[in-house]
């Protein structure tokens, strides 16, 4: 049997990135895109759970079972919001939505994509960092099988994403020159799903996975096939 994954954030550039490899990938069985609307996107692997509150599941908890692995990869910016809004959006619904989670799957592996700078101090000038930084902190404390926080920089998005952030295109061309002077600072969307369903199988020694791991790992996947 396959990896049952669920995926977060398959409306944004991230976790449909993240999505489509998995979809793509014969070690997974089946995907169940948990989102506020539709992602666009049909597979015949792919199950989708439209639900406008991620604090509280549990009108739809009876279709969170069974599941191996959950990629969060909702996130939003904290340019123009609250501090207030930034925290209970980011710290808050993560928290309630893995906590459920947790309960629900306690054999499960759970990837949170948190973000390059973040402050596990939680004491940064920062703001952003620090409430990143208390998520992933908290969410480590979760009892799931496994838990990791994954801080990648700039992320090349798949070839057809049909949610690319905006301002990407004007920016595309640096790609491979940051990647080759800046090698944790740069990955591909290619490299973070697969990375992603590695870990979920192979359990992996650190919890946090910046640039350099990410690439790490989906190499080991790649390698895991040939073998």
């Amino acid at each position: 049997m396959g990896l049952k994954i669920i995926i977060t954030g398959t409306t944004g550039m991230v976790g449909e990135g993240v999505m489509q490899r998995c979809l793509e990938n014969p070690k997974v069985e089946k995907v169940l895109s948990i989102s506020r609307k539709p992602n666009g996107h049909q597979h015949p692997k792919l199950e989708e759970l439209i639900h406008g509150d991620f604090t509280d599941l549990s009108p739809v908890e009876d279709q969170l079972t069974g599941y191996d692995a959950c990629f969060f990869c909702a996130g939003i910016s904290s340019l123009g919001i609250s501090k207030e809004q930034y925290e209970k959006i980011t710290y808050e619904l993560t928290l309630s939505f893995a906590s459920t989670l947790a309960k629900l799957n306690p054999e499960m592996t759970f990837t949170y994509v948190s973000g390059q700078g973040t402050d596990s101090s939680e004491k940064g000038k920062s703001h952003w960092a620090r409430v990143k930084g208390k998520t992933e902190n908290e969410l480590k404390k979760l009892p799931f099988k496994q838990v990791y926080a994954y801080r990648p920089g700039a992320m090349k998005p798949l070839e057809g994403a049909k949610h690319v952030l905006s301002w990407y295109k004007y920016f595309a061309w640096m790609y491979p020159i940051g990647r080759t002077l800046f090698p944790n600072g740069f990955n591909t969307l290619v490299e973070v799903g697969d990375s992603m369903v590695y870990v979920s199988s192979h359990p992996y020694t650190k919890f946090i996975l910046e640039g350099r791991e990410i690439t790490e790992t989906a190499n080991l996947l790649h390698l895991s096939k040939s073998i």
